[in-house]
């Protein structure tokens, strides 16, 4: 069994990520959804998750293919991309939400999964983890719009530096048209 799911479908900036993960054949107590956790908590299952050698995997779409193809289609890819990626491939998949790629595997939805399912949860903290270093590695060259405190959120500092100094090439140009007006 495996379980999916994906961050930073809402964000301004970045690519949406998604993570696949074979259920783990040991508990961790706090896992719960990524957005119930602070960011210690998911750094800290992330590392045991890692210690225990779980199986999971990363999918992601690029800010190019979230504009070209928008932000349902391109969170499908993240999600396919992340299955695609396992070593090994699962009997069933549990996905977070009520929708899902197509996948040649049998898959069932579950509306707020990563509340409910062990292995969405786990794949909620890892792309969760993994999204979120991403964008802090981006504050160095871009620091004028605080990535690494907003992840691409459309915070108001945010805004305003789009605003002031225009998107940088990781900005979702069709999630900015109301803010460029």
């Amino acid at each position: 069994m495996c379980g999916v799911d994906e961050v930073g479908r809402g964000p301004l900036a970045g690519p949406v990520y998604a993570s696949a993960v074979i259920f783990p054949d040991f508990e961790i107590e706090q896992v719960n959804d990524s957005k119930k956790l602070s960011a210690k908590k998911r750094e800290n299952i992330f590392e045991i998750l890692q210690k225990n050698n779980a199986i999971y995997s990363i999918g992601t779409a690029t800010v190019e293919e979230i504009d070209k193809i928008n932000i349902l289609n391109a969170t499908k890819l993240a999600m396919t991309r992340a299955i695609e990626n396992l070593n090994l491939k699962p009997d069933l998949i549990l996905v977070d939400g009520n929708f899902a790629p197509n996948f040649d595997i049998k898959c069932q939805n579950i509306i707020k999964g990563d509340s409910i399912s062990y292995s969405i949860a786990c794949a909620s903290i890892i792309a969760k983890v993994l999204r979120d270093k991403f964008m802090c590695s981006l504050h160095e060259k871009f620091s004028c719009y605080d990535f690494i405190n907003n992840k691409g959120y459309g915070t108001q500092k945010h805004i305003e530096a789009i605003k002031k100094f225009g998107p940088c090439i990781y900005h979702r140009k069709s999630f900015l048209k109301k803010i460029l007006i």
